[in-house]
């Protein structure tokens, strides 16, 4: 996890002093926490002198700062997990944004003239002269210079030895795999729901408990929102720097990227992370071996005429349509269409997999596998 930026209340996370709470540092710390997870599984393959593998989720804390689940295979001493975490530390070699350049309306003009060769750049208002690019102003950081940020883990650290095949394999793996679907915000609500027989001071404590969680989001998504994400954020041009690629349009303030949606609090990398040799399969592999199950659940075999295999594609020919084609439906009536054909897809799998034969117990899985998406494979009857 993140360290402390303040003391939180323990039932919802919120901050005791709003005031001195480092929301400034606590959105830096998750825009780049992605980075630090990755010097930690670098500095982890170091130490265990292999290429170890891993499945890993973030989810937030009450306080909204993001933590990482990590399942490793292997076995290494809990101590030496501990100092590795401790040890890891990720710096962040970017402009300084300490000072804020341009606000307001006072913010940097666009100049089609300007740039490298005449491509367009951004100027200052005032006197006309073209803001450094991102090269440049990475240029212009100095041997004597300091990172501009510097992110490390937290002291809490659970480390757990768990055994192939037992019940806490089990849970474990339900608890990783119940996050693959979600946003940050998915877990977290801005009340607490009590019971029909609370009281009216437990009533109004449940009112002011969400209150108080609305605005510890709306600070952190307001400290959001001027801080950089990546080289190509829009937020640089209030420090007087161009981002990479920069485009007429660009606007501090008005990033599109993950980080600055209150549904991501701040982290704009992957949800789940698994490394390339988790499973031993590549991606292709793993789309056969879904392709593979929904054609047996549904009877479909390769000698079935319905099989859609090669000589399948090769009695179909495929051609970009336009909207303008008069047997080109409406594109409210292609989505319905497409809604039902996905509903009668999951249906007639559901009522292949009903009607199959029990199999014997010795070839039972642990746990049931979910179910598969048939809407991703491509149909008998397509």
């Amino acid at each position: 996890t993140l360290p402390s930026y303040g003391r939180v209340h323990a039932e919802d996370g919120t901050p005791v002093h709003p005031a001195s709470y480092d929301y400034a540092r606590a959105a830096r710390d998750t825009i780049h926490f992605a980075k630090l997870l990755d010097r930690l599984v670098q500095n982890l393959r170091r130490v265990a002198g292999y290429d170890l593998q891993y499945f890993a989720v973030i989810e937030p804390q009450r306080r909204l700062a993001p933590h990482a689940h990590f399942a490793v295979r292997g076995t290494l001493p809990r101590e030496l997990v501990r100092q590795v975490v401790a040890a890891t530390y990720h710096q962040v070699w970017w402009p300084s944004t300490d000072q804020v350049v341009y606000a307001g309306d006072h913010a940097p003009a666009w100049d089609p003239r300007s740039g490298p060769e005449g491509a367009g750049g951004f100027v200052d208002p005032d006197t006309g002269v073209p803001l450094p690019t991102w090269d440049e102003a990475l240029d212009a950081i100095g041997p004597d210079d300091e990172p501009a940020h510097v992110l490390r883990f937290g002291t809490q650290v659970d480390v757990k030895g768990v055994l192939s095949g037992t019940p806490d394999a089990e849970k474990c793996i339900g608890y990783l795999v119940k996050y693959l679907t979600k946003s940050l915000g998915d877990d977290l609500t801005a009340t607490t729901h009590g019971d029909e027989t609370a009281s009216p001071a437990d009533a109004d404590s449940d009112h002011e408990r969400a209150a108080r969680w609305t605005a510890h989001r709306d600070r952190l998504v307001a400290a959001l929102r001027y801080e950089p994400c990546s080289p190509t954020c829009p937020n640089w041009l209030r420090y007087g720097v161009q981002p990479r690629n920069t485009k007429a349009h660009q606007r501090p303030g008005t990033c599109r990227g993950k980080a600055h949606k209150p549904t991501h609090l701040g982290y704009g990398g992957r949800r789940v992370l698994t490394s390339h040799k988790w499973t031993g399969k590549t991606l292709a592999d793993h789309k056969a071996d879904r392709r593979a199950f929904v054609l047996n659940v549904l009877g479909v075999t390769p000698e079935s005429d319905t099989y859609p295999g090669p000589q399948a594609a090769e009695r179909i020919a495929w051609e970009h349509a336009k909207t303008t084609d008069p047997d080109v439906p409406p594109l409210s009536r292609r989505l319905l269409l497409a809604i039902a054909q996905r509903q009668r897809w999951r249906m007639e799998y559901r009522a292949a997999r009903d009607n199959l034969p029990t199999p014997a117990a010795t070839d039972l899985p642990a746990t049931d596998p979910p179910d598969p998406d048939p809407s991703t494979i491509p149909h008998p009857a397509a």
